[in-house]
């Protein structure tokens, strides 16, 4: 165990998609956090979940929570804790189970081309010791990347469809 204070404490994880619509058009949808229960893969993990949520949606401060049975979804909340326009969405997403942890995540949106948008999602993670030992086991690129390409790929969808 004493081996973990000597590994990586952080992970960082992003992909991208290009959506053929303008960047407006795709950032006002992205802002309301109540829309990635349409394209988050893990928003959509557990249809029994309980989902509740404080305050104006699309706004610094806006808390999206989740209480799930399952231990793959587990028990925690989103809030947005900034906003610039056309441009970034971020969050903090606080997880109380199974294991208690803050990670921070954003949605940038940028011109691909001509009324397309390249949009990036993020995440930015931290375990402290001794859960950082689980790092050796769990390859967050590929676990966290790939859900994050399954809800880019769905937004995609979304977007050109509507």
């Amino acid at each position: 165990m004493v081996g973990g204070l000597f590994l990586k404490k952080e992970y960082n994880v992003s992909r991208e998609v290009t959506i053929n619509k303008p960047r407006q058009q795709v950032f006002n949808y992205i802002k309301y956090l109540k829309n990635q229960d349409k394209f988050s893969k893990w928003a959509n993990m557990d249809r029994a979940m309980k989902k509740s949520y404080r305050g104006v949606d699309g706004t610094v401060g806006f808390v999206s929570a989740w209480e799930s049975k399952s231990k793959d979804v587990g028990v925690g909340e989103q809030e947005i804790k900034n906003i610039v326009d056309d441009e970034r969405i971020d969050y903090e997403l606080r997880f109380m189970e199974p294991i208690k942890s803050t990670s921070d995540a954003s949605m940038l949106v940028n011109d691909a081309e001509l009324n397309a948008t390249k949009v990036t999602w993020k995440f930015h993670g931290k375990m402290n010791y001794p859960l950082n030992i689980v790092m050796l086991f769990v390859n967050f690129e590929k676990a966290i990347g790939d859900d994050l390409q399954v809800g880019l790929t769905n937004l995609k969808s979304i977007m050109e469809r509507g």
